[in-house]
């Protein structure tokens, strides 16, 4: 029923599409500092954020601020033009067929955050299997970020410390990990191709920073790379949907604020995790509040801002924000997550091969 929602609505955006005067159609030279841009309209009025967009220009900024920046929000001119150097690399790596360029963000992590600058482990990696996708897939920014990292509030860039009851499932979910996989449930919701949640969606990490937006009369749809998770956004609705209704992605509900589509979300089923690194952080609530703010400010540019309020896991809220932007001939991936649906099925195998492995080995001991 999703993918028939979504494939309703593409079809009249592009029907709509169509119709649009030449004046209103994206011209990609056109910025934000060009007195003469004017937000383009949709036919029936509303501000357009139509098209694939991409967070790519935030890979690689760190998500928490580096402790040695304080409240600065933005790199001076020096800091920048290392980032640049960067960045440079960390392409170039992708470009020439590294299957694995963590390293290079690891570096500039470790610069920015004053610590020892690690090595390289060689253009490939430590093998075959250090990549945990194919280097073709690998994201990198087109131009450098100003900003000290993705969280700006609170004013030092650092999420509020988490909750007893909130680190008590983080621990487990860590113990669970690290142990031996007895079972489907061991993985997490993103192991298992279920869903990484809103923030995981859209969130800038090593690949599928990518999302197309599509409009029609009342309603903003959202097709994300990662996972492909959907979101129908109706606007002009009141009130979310009673208790008793929860999904992964919450229930949304939006409206226009002048030029910036507001998308308000609760009644998350909860379990995936918000912040830190992905799937790393502490798994969120049923009590998460979302407000997702989307200012176009240029024809290939979108300010996008989330808060976060989720009392049960942080003791207090926090916001990121970043740009996204539209870049020539960028498109989304097909997102095979479990070829052959056969993932899950290997993955336990091979568990139980090395835990079978490990046991003989323990009894073989005198």
């Amino acid at each position: 029923m999703r993918k028939q929602i979504f494939l309703l609505l593409s079809a009249l955006a592009l029907l709509v599409a169509a119709t649009l005067p030449a004046a209103a159609q994206s011209n990609p030279s056109k910025t934000k500092s060009d007195k003469s841009w004017a937000a383009p309209k949709t036919p029936w009025g509303d501000p357009d954020l139509q098209g694939t967009w991409t967070g790519d220009d935030t890979w690689g900024v760190p998500f928490e601020r580096p402790k040695n920046f304080g409240t600065r929000k933005t790199l001076t001119e020096d800091e920048l033009k290392d980032r640049q150097k960067r960045v440079e690399q960390s392409e170039e790596f992708v470009e020439t067929g590294g299957t694995n360029h963590s390293p290079a963000v690891a570096q500039i992590e470790a610069k920015e955050k004053g610590e020892a600058v690690p090595q390289a482990q060689g253009r490939y990696g430590r093998g075959v299997d250090a990549a945990p996708v194919p280097g073709h897939w690998g994201e990198f920014a087109r131009r450098p970020s100003h900003a000290t990292s993705q969280v700006v509030d609170p004013p030092d860039g650092r999420i509020p410390p988490i909750t007893p009851e909130a680190q008590k499932l983080l621990d487990e979910k860590m113990a669970t990990r690290r142990r031996d996989p007895q079972s489907w449930e061991d993985w997490s919701y993103y192991d298992r191709c279920i869903t990484r949640g809103v923030a995981g969606s859209i969130i800038p990490v090593i690949y599928g920073n990518g999302l197309e937006i599509v409009q029609a009369p009342g309603y903003v749809a959202i097709r994300y790379e990662m996972v492909h998770d959907v979101r129908v956004i109706p606007l002009g609705t009141q009130e979310h949907a009673g208790p008793g209704y929860r999904s992964w992605m919450g229930d949304p509900i939006g409206h226009w604020e002048g030029n910036t589509l507001v998308v308000d979300t609760t009644n998350f089923i909860g379990k995936t995790s918000i912040g830190v690194n992905g799937d790393a952080g502490p798994p969120s609530s049923d009590e998460t509040h979302l407000v997702e703010r989307f200012t176009r400010t240029a024809d290939n540019r979108i300010d996008y801002q989330m808060r976060v309020d989720d009392p049960k896991t942080y003791t207090g809220p926090w916001t990121v924000e970043f740009p996204i932007t539209q870049e020539p001939g960028y498109k989304l991936f097909e997102y095979a997550c479990h070829e052959g649906n056969m993932a899950m099925r290997n993955m336990l195998s091979a568990a139980r091969a090395e835990a079978a492995k490990k046991a003989a080995a323990g009894a073989a001991k005198p």
